[in-house]
């Protein structure tokens, strides 16, 4: 950047110091455009933002600062609140890009062949890389789908991971099979007596509970999950696996509702997203997932219709970017190129969008929010809130001009445009680098677990999960 161009974010305190940003001290974002999520003020041109205590004090222009704020200059830049995504598998980061070609069906089948090799280190790993790439790419928080908890020793290994960032995460305690005995035997209620014991902390937990064939079998779990207010998370509308007569089972047993998250519901029926409707409960799209894996195509439609909360996820790194800029346009094309195509079909052109930058950006801030039952405290950029915060530098090719703040978000950014992230109060991410996130520890540990895995496996199981067999006839 350039330091004498005032309209790039620079910091006039003094050159880049990690110490001058320590938990606590004060902070002026000064004369950023403001994108707010917030339906009152909306988008506020060269506006400040000043943060005291971990949270955003004041929203103005001209803002007066305590003695002793670090300053921000932000002239012409984006600030947006921090991205929620309500559904990654962060366990698996270290197998980034295996997946490519992968359909659902590859994917089970990998996770049968890898799986058993999963040590509690390895799950560590994922998610220590993956809360570290989180916080890089301007996701302030996300949902841990954290279904490769195999024993107790890889789940205290996962919160050991997530809590050793100092991102924002909800752990949501799983595992892969049809046995839900561990939410009932006290080993649910272990962790989370030991290791989650403040509402407020910035890792809370939920449950990640995926359905048996034998839809009865998964009522003991459903009713703990109730009793000690847990709130649930459950892929759903996934084409020949879970269908509409799992949406009807959750219903009888009082097992939807706003604090239930349906992951995909993508291939269900008009009953389904009626009761899901009915109950307040939300659905996180994985835009890219679904059009890439077979789950079902992205019901924005159908959710639009019926009034169902959505917000945005990126399922898993194996096959996908982790990067929620994607995840709005892969929404935002997957429905438009549907509209267009069904019109086309019935010879009618499209003369308006229904679905619009707006909507997509909402579901991946202030819409994730809302599915966490956060929203009092993130997804907008409002006075009261936590200070959960990204700021889009103004210098690169991609950010000259900005001439339509939301709709620049949307179809023109990208994670490398992201110049600082706060989480809390707490700077992280300032000119583009992470500060006090150790990124070579990181890697190292991924690395050494995905060699791990690929020796378990053998090299030709290996090959074979990097070039699945193609379709035949």
């Amino acid at each position: 950047m350039n330091a004498d161009d005032p309209t790039t974010p620079h910091d006039l305190t003094g050159t880049h110091d990690p110490d001058r940003f320590p938990a606590g001290r004060p902070l002026l974002i000064r004369g950023a455009t403001v994108v707010t999520m917030d339906t009152g003020p909306g988008t506020l041109p060269g506006t400040d933002v000043l943060v005291t205590d971990g949270t955003i004090a004041a929203v103005g222009p001209h803002l007066s600062a305590p003695h002793g704020t670090a300053v921000i200059e932000a002239h012409g830049a984006l600030l947006i609140p921090g991205f929620v995504d309500t559904h990654r598998h962060m366990w698996q980061s270290a197998l980034r890009g295996l997946g490519v070609d992968w359909t659902l069906t590859n994917y089970i089948d990998a996770l049968g062949q890898l799986l058993p090799h999963f040590r509690p280190q390895d799950v560590y790993a994922g998610n220590h890389l993956g809360m570290v790439e989180a916080v890089a790419d301007g996701v302030t928080t996300v949902v841990d789908w954290s279904h490769g908890c195999s024993t107790p020793a890889h789940a205290d290994a996962a919160v050991d991971a997530l809590m050793s960032v100092p991102g924002r995460a909800r752990w949501a305690y799983g595992r892969i099979g049809p046995d839900l005995s561990w939410v009932t035997d006290g080993e649910v209620d272990r962790i989370r007596a030991a290791r989650f014991s403040a509402d407020d902390q910035l890792v809370t937990m939920q449950l990640a509970l995926d359905l048996p064939p034998d839809l009865s079998a998964a009522d003991a779990a459903l009713s703990h999950a109730a009793k000690q207010a847990l709130p649930v998370t459950t892929h759903a509308g996934v084409f020949g696996i879970v269908g509409d007569a799992a949406v009807a089972h959750l219903a009888r047993q009082d097992a939807l509702s706003p604090s239930t998250t349906l992951v995909h519901a993508a291939s269900l029926s008009d009953d389904s997203y009626r009761r899901i409707a009915d109950s307040g409960a939300s659905l996180s799209l994985s835009a890219e997932s679904e059009l890439n894996a077979g789950q079902g195509y992205p019901p924005t439609g159908a959710a639009r219709r019926f009034g169902i909360p959505l917000s945005l996820s990126m399922d898993t790194v194996v096959w996908w970017s982790g990067d929620m800029f994607s995840a709005m346009r892969s929404t935002l094309s997957a429905e438009r190129g549907l509209v267009f195509l069904q019109a086309h079909a019935r010879g009618e052109q499209v003369s308006s969008h229904d679905l619009r930058a707006v909507d997509v950006l909402r579901y991946a801030t202030l819409g994730g929010a809302e599915a966490l039952g956060l929203a009092d405290r993130i997804g907008s950029i409002t006075p009261g809130k936590c200070a959960d915060l990204v700021l889009l530098r103004a210098d690169t090719p991609s950010m000259t001009p900005v001439n339509n703040p939301v709709g620049h978000l949307v179809f023109q950014a990208g994670r490398g445009d992201i110049d600082t992230v706060v989480v809390n109060g707490r700077v992280l991410k300032h000119r583009g680098e992470l500060i006090g996130i150790d990124l070579r520890r990181a890697r190292r540990q991924a690395e050494a677990s995905r060699d791990h895995l690929r020796g378990a496996v053998g090299e030709a199981a290996w090959q074979n999960l990097v070039d699945p067999p193609g379709a035949t006839g």
